[in-house]
């Protein structure tokens, strides 16, 4: 085992790469969060760190295999959906996510956002959407990126919020997701503002409102959900590291302090900041009581939603 007080490059001790799995496919705000630090950390760390997409199930595919590693190695991307929502929403989950994992830290905290495709509904604000629906109620799809993930929960909170009837389309993640939204298949999409950024800033799909405490400089002439009248639709997202609960004591706070350091570097600050994402840096006891937290508030958000998969 290392010993917690060896510098960042003791890691020559260890052995092989430290990899990282993305519960989601390649394309979303899950996808962007590990790759903009991924060169920075493997410096600090002295090692090389892959990065590995294992998507299925709203992202319990990649999560379990995180569960199951013994090699004090494998460390996870964790999400709202994965460590929050999925725990409230799924019969049958094949990893628990507060006593299979020990919490490594906050990475980011992820404002949400509602898109439409402008081409296929033609409003300009959140007022108007509202309208929309309603004068056409069970008429119009909405895209997530998949059953028990947060833009699942965003989208049917949204539902229950404003009491419009819309049909929930589920994607198997972001970019597929995006995709679709894009090509006018579906045209409304629950997700992070980072998955939708780019295309909104090209004209392609016009944000409606966003999910945090004020408007985003990358967004400034899109409003908060509290702006348009419903405070209740505010919580962000946010993305972290987790690793299995074997892990040992050292190699996660090793872990640990090579993102907090990452996190300080103004080239990563800068990718994150351009991405509407918020970085945080929080330690291994703050991060794995928030998991706790979250799995227990979406539980009471779960039901008053009648979300349940089996």
């Amino acid at each position: 085992m290392l010993a917690a007080s060896l510098p960042l490059g003791a890691a020559a001790q260890e052995s092989g790469a430290l990899r990282i799995v993305l519960p989601f496919p390649p394309g979303g705000a899950t996808d962007m969060v590990p790759r903009n630090m991924q060169d920075v950390l493997s410096r600090l760390l002295g090692q090389p760190v892959v990065i590995e997409n294992k998507a299925g199930a709203g992202g319990s595919v990649g999560m379990t295999e995180v569960a199951r590693a013994t090699d004090g190695l494998t460390f996870g991307v964790a999400t709202l959906s994965t460590h929050g929502v999925n725990p409230a929403v799924y019969k049958k989950l094949p990893y628990d996510a507060v006593k299979d994992f020990v919490g490594v830290t906050e990475v980011v905290k992820a404002p949400g956002v509602i898109v439409i495709n402008p081409s296929i509904i033609p409003v300009k604000n959140f007022a108007e959407l509202v309208a929309y629906l309603k004068a056409h109620p069970g008429k119009v799809s909405y895209a997530t990126p998949g059953n028990g993930t947060i833009g699942h929960m965003w989208g049917a909170q949204f539902i229950k919020s404003t009491g419009v009837d819309m049909v929930h389309i589920p994607y198997r993640g972001a970019g597929p997701a995006v995709n679709d939204v894009l090509g006018g298949q579906v045209p409304v999409y629950f997700d992070q503002v980072a998955s939708s950024l780019p295309h909104v800033k090209a004209g392609k799909l016009r944000a409606i409102a966003v999910s945090w405490s004020d408007r985003l400089a990358v967004l400034p002439d899109v409003p908060t959900y509290k702006e348009v009248g419903h405070p209740e639709l505010n919580d962000p997202s946010w993305f972290g590291l987790v690793a299995p609960k074997s892990t040992p004591a050292a190699q996660v706070a090793r872990v640990q302090k090579a993102v907090a350091e990452a996190l300080k570097d103004p080239a990563v600050k800068q990718r994150m900041d351009a991405q509407g994402l918020f970085v945080s840096g929080t330690s291994s006891a703050e991060f794995t009581q928030q998991i706790a937290s979250e799995v227990a508030k979406m539980k009471g958000v779960a039901a008053a939603a009648g979300i349940s998969i089996d």
